[in-house]
């Protein structure tokens, strides 16, 4: 009796494994704990999200980026031309808007490296003079996160005082390629903000930051590690969208991310170096 029983188990484990149709890096996504939500761009539903938050992406004035069969995630990406973006208003991100005070957004992009480019997250920086939350950047360069991963957060949403922008993110001493597909990502726990490159962590010395000289309190400038940043405050609940591709910024939309986007995964904790880099591992479809 008891081989059978154990006969049975094995057949219906393998039956259940053998119903699971996501792709390799479906499961890796979804094996950590804390999950959020999800895009893979996969399938007719393609902008609804997967995970714990299950809300539709949507574009402004029904536009929206053009679905390609290409990319490192589920072998589809959206492309956006730099004048396009994705939204999911506030009243219905959920636990996008996250409580834990702590954060990671990973997500896999083939950036022209042109412009600034915006990624992800609970980012707008004009409305009732900011609702800054959290934000994936790649390239901010007005304070030394040029052509880097960026990991942006925000306690007030509203500039950092005594300088006209908010300061508080991370850059990568990597730089991001024209035209790679590649992940980036960036950790909040807390404490400390973290970018990542290709799942790796790298520390950046002390810097002199860009911009804050003349400053009152700042003669000689601010002095800085951008890599892991130190910002004890934690994230704001501001108001903000969620937005993919752009954020608000000077009374309009930009930061436009001009590239393709393959995937984007929000977590609602820091995962470990470790597990960043486990779950940026891809091999293109």
């Amino acid at each position: 009796m008891q081989i059978r029983q154990t006969l049975f188990l094995l057949l219906s484990l393998t039956l259940l494994v053998g119903c699971d149709n996501r792709s390799p890096m479906a499961r890796r996504i979804e094996s950590l704990p804390n999950l959020v939500a999800y895009w893979d761009f996969q399938g007719e539903d393609h902008l609804r999200s997967k995970g714990n938050v299950e809300a539709t992406l949507r574009g402004e004035g029904g536009s929206l980026p053009a679905l390609v069969d290409e990319g490192p995630v589920s072998g589809h990406s959206l492309r956006f031309d730099g004048d396009d973006y994705l939204y999911i208003p506030y009243a219905e991100t959920g636990d996008l808007n996250v409580q834990s005070g702590e954060v990671t957004v990973v997500a896999w992009v083939k950036w022209t490296a042109e412009q600034i480019g915006f990624v992800a997250g609970m980012w707008n920086e004009y409305e009732d003079g900011g609702k800054r939350q959290y934000g994936l950047f790649v390239s901010l360069p007005h304070y030394n996160g040029a052509n880097q991963v960026c990991g942006h957060i925000s306690r007030s949403g509203k500039p950092t005082p005594p300088f006209p922008y908010s300061i508080d993110y991370s850059a990568s001493p990597q730089t991001v390629p024209a035209d790679e597909w590649c992940a980036v990502a960036f950790t909040y726990d807390g404490e400390y903000i973290r970018s990542f490159f290709n799942g790796e962590f790298e520390e950046r010395e002390e810097e002199l930051i860009d911009h804050t000289t003349g400053f009152e309190g700042y003669p000689e400038g601010l002095r800085q590690v951008k890599n892991p940043y130190y910002f004890p405050d934690g994230i704001g609940d501001n108001g903000s969208d969620f937005t993919v591709g752009a954020v608000f910024v000077n009374k309009r939309i930009g930061n436009f991310f001009k590239g393709q986007i393959g995937g984007i995964a929000v977590y609602d904790r820091a995962l470990s170096p470790e597990e960043v880099e486990y779950v940026s591992e891809w091999t293109e479809n």
